[in-house]
């Protein structure tokens, strides 16, 4: 148990956190259901280790912390389950010659503007991002959102899903590639048709 000095109180986890453990949770894995498994096992967790929690931080902050760790164990074990030739070529860069790796002149990214980056904090633009999120390879997936959503650095990364950190760069490089298209097909497009309404 924790120490007798500190107001803890898992009967009221639930109400208390609950909601908001959620949220985060959803945030992160964008489905109801894994969402509402991994906030059951951060209460469990926590009831296990209750004697660990020494009251330095906030109840909730604890909690979150435990759920920040299932959340990497979800991607871990998702990552995975899905191994992934991350070598494939891809149809944007050109495969040989002087310029290999560079872009092939009508496969480059658009330029965002100003006006699009500021909106980019938006609720939609995040709904999106994370609809989008849900379209990339498990792998793909699993290390963007470790490397750039909870910002875990990037050697934490390669050993919680056992890449190289040349894999973790080529796997996150072709992530962005893959959300940028997705999110000006999803969101800057229909941003502008809006705008234009």
């Amino acid at each position: 148990m924790a120490p007798a000095n500190l107001n803890i109180d898992p009967d009221k986890w639930v109400n208390d956190y609950g909601d908001k453990l959620y949220a985060y949770a959803y945030s992160r894995v964008g489905t109801a259901e894994i969402a509402e498994d991994l906030v059951q096992e951060t209460f469990l967790s926590g009831l296990k280790s209750l004697d660990k929690f020494k009251g330095s931080s906030s109840e909730y902050t604890w909690l979150v912390s435990i759920l920040k760790h299932k959340i990497i164990d979800h991607y871990r074990q998702k990552a995975t389950r899905s191994a992934l030739n991350v070598d494939s070529e891809d149809a944007r860069f050109k495969q040989s010659g002087f310029m290999a790796g560079g872009w092939i002149k009508d496969k480059a990214p658009k330029s965002w503007s100003n006006d699009t980056v500021t909106s980019m904090e938006s609720e939609e633009f995040m709904r999106i991002l994370y609809f989008c999120i849900k379209y990339l390879p498990d792998k793909w997936a699993s290390c963007f959102i470790l490397r750039v959503i909870e910002e875990m650095p990037g050697q934490d990364v390669c050993k919680e899903l056992d890449i190289t950190s040349s894999n973790l760069w080529t796997i996150l490089h072709r992530a962005r590639l893959q959300l940028r298209d997705c999110l000006e097909t999803n969101w800057f497009s229909n941003a502008v048709k809006n705008r234009l309404k």
